[in-house]
């Protein structure tokens, strides 16, 4: 039995029987017959189907975002925006791209003879789908593989057990072919058993870099790919040029929302010298009107994180660092043994301590002050991690130029935290390999087949 035990009150919210041998079997092989015959249905008819799965989604964003804040904690001020703006965004971007993304690829033309490239569902894509941003996550790669004439299985985590079946209520709603999507609630073991399956020919996973080990691991024993979105400990750069107004708004959100639960999230800052003690100053005091508390109130900005053990691993990650020597500036009201944890802002830190270099996934930040560009981009280079980074200044060719010396899958310029869509989703190091998003999205879910036609 697979319980979700919810931050909010530490009462088992959802508990679902985790599926068994024949189930996981019986699954596999509707995948397989439901996607013969799914490849060969028009796109125009698979795009019109995914459009109105994203409707009736959207339809149910409120409720939707009610029971997501008990499964992981987000206030519910919050939660019905991920069905409303990212996941609709998101979906609707790479259903109205996949006319250019899986049109065929002309070559030369070549007297008698018709030669074309054409991209081919792979077969059944097998999804597994983290807890942070559990719809946000989980579109980017099963609406484009369902579009793209593959089936979905989708394996989400046992903290958000339910947006697997809210996935499929809606693509039931929207009229999709038994068997094109399903769901399974699997132990860890069923999951490495699912990828060496003979009838999955491609695995999305976005968690940790030892979940994605474990991923790699089990696929490399065949010969099919793996997406693998892992940790991130993303960079900020904060030029002297730089819209101070701007830079405060967006670092701090982007360090603290979802209390610092994202893996493109902002979890260390490097200022100039000649405005750090007044980015400092500014952050600290935009930090302060956050309210900490139970996450179904109106009034939180900041709930709980998702699970206790969570948060004491940012606390002693923090505690850490200030036997170390960095400094802390807002010293909130703790709860210690329990999963709300109030933001920290942190300074006097250095790379030597594991709150500047390993995935802290808390509402914490350090800023670092810098002297110039170059220190700063050794610094943002001095990462396990490589998602994205992000300055702040004023001056695009500055931005552009410091860019390209960055090891990163996105560089932002007076923006943070954010997918777009027309843009690949990738990263570097061990934050993983592959692609989603953008109309290259399409690329690891088909496969190339060559049409040589000759006339006689």
């Amino acid at each position: 039995m697979q319980r979700t035990i919810s931050p909010i009150d530490g009462s088992v919210f959802v508990e679902r029987p985790l599926a068994t041998p024949a189930e996981i079997d019986a699954a596999l092989n509707r995948a397989v017959e439901a996607q013969r015959a799914w490849a060969h249905v028009p796109l125009a008819d698979r795009m019109a189907i995914a459009r109105k799965f994203v409707d009736a989604m959207e339809a149910k964003a409120d409720a939707i975002g009610v029971e997501l804040t008990w499964q992981m904690g987000r206030p519910v001020r919050y939660t019905p925006n991920e069905i409303r703006r990212g996941f609709a965004e998101r979906a609707r971007f790479m259903i109205d791209a996949a006319p250019e993304a899986l049109a065929d690829h002309a070559v030369a033309p070549k007297a008698g003879f018709t030669r074309f490239i054409r991209k081919t569902p792979l077969g059944t894509v097998f999804v597994i789908a983290p807890w942070n941003y559990p719809y946000l996550t989980a579109v980017n790669s099963v609406v484009p593989s369902i579009v793209a004439g593959n089936a979905v299985v989708l394996k989400h985590s046992a903290q958000t057990p339910l947006c697997a079946e809210r996935f499929a209520d809606a693509w039931h709603e929207a009229g999709l072919p038994e068997g094109v999507f399903q769901f399974l609630h699997l132990s860890h073991g069923d999951v490495e058993r699912v990828i060496g399956d003979a009838r999955v020919d491609h695995v999305v996973f976005t968690g940790s870099v030892a979940g994605g080990h474990t991923v790699q691991a089990a696929a490399s024993k065949r010969f099919i790919g793996a997406t693998l979105e892992l940790g991130g400990k993303d960079p900020a750069y904060v030029r002297a040029d730089a819209n101070m107004d701007d830079a405060v708004e967006n670092l701090v959100d982007g360090a603290m929302f979802n209390s610092g639960q994202s893996c493109c999230g902002i979890e260390r800052i490097y200022a100039h010298a000649d405005v750090f003690d007044t980015f400092v100053e500014r952050a600290v005091a935009l930090t302060k009107t956050y309210v900490l508390g139970n996450p179904l109130d109106a009034a939180t900005t900041l709930g709980p994180m998702v699970r206790t053990n969570a948060a004491e691993f940012v606390r002693a990650q923090v505690k850490e660092a200030v036997a170390q020597g960095a400094r802390r500036h807002l010293n909130w009201e703790d709860q210690p043994g329990t999963a709300y944890l109030g933001p920290e802002i942190l300074t006097s830190v250095d790379h030597s301590m594991r709150v500047m270099t390993e995935e802290t996934f808390g509402p914490v930040v350090g800023i670092m002050r810098v002297a110039s560009d170059d220190e700063a981009i050794a610094l943002m280079n001095d990462s396990a991690y490589g998602l994205t980074a992000a300055i702040w200044t004023q001056d695009q060719d500055a931005a552009l130029r410091i860019g390209d010396r960055i090891s990163t899958g996105t560089w932002f310029m007076n923006r943070c935290d954010y997918l777009d869509p027309a843009l690949a989703w990738t990263g570097v190091k061990d934050t993983g390999r592959g692609c989603s998003l953008s109309t290259l999205g399409y690329d690891s879910l088909t496969r190339l087949k060559s049409f040589h036609l000759r006339s006689i």
